[in-house]
């Protein structure tokens, strides 16, 4: 699957860029990671309230294992197959995923904030 069938494949939701990363790539919209690729798979991205939907149909997480054997887990999980035929279907799920993204993002935003709030306050002591 190349870069430009992924930008078509995404057309229905809106302007994606793909960029090449790790033998892959990943599927940005507006500059946030929204999908992957791997292996000429998409996964989408998930968090806990999109995760079961690709739970009820099976879908697994992307999986990758490091250098030293350990196997990682990421938040995205493979798109389902019916979505590579229908535009609007698939419009649907990457809004979601972009969600997802997006509250991700807040979330480490508001965790990084917290961490130097909590720096602060022992550099006070």
């Amino acid at each position: 699957m190349t870069p430009e069938d992924i930008v078509e494949l995404f057309s229905a939701f809106g302007p994606v860029s793909v960029r090449r990363m790790f033998g892959g790539a990943g599927i940005y919209a507006g500059g946030i990671m929204v999908g992957l690729v791997a292996d000429g798979l998409i996964y989408l991205k998930v968090d806990v309230a999109t995760a079961p939907d690709y739970e009820r149909e099976g879908l697994p997480p992307f999986t990758y294992t490091s250098g030293n054997g350990r196997r990682t887990v990421m938040s995205y999980r493979r798109m389902p197959d019916r979505l590579y035929d229908d535009p609007d279907e698939l419009a649907r799920w990457a809004h979601a995923a972009l969600a997802a993204a997006e509250r991700s993002a807040a979330q480490r935003r508001r965790g990084a904030r917290a961490k130097g709030r909590a720096k602060a306050e022992r550099r006070k002591r």
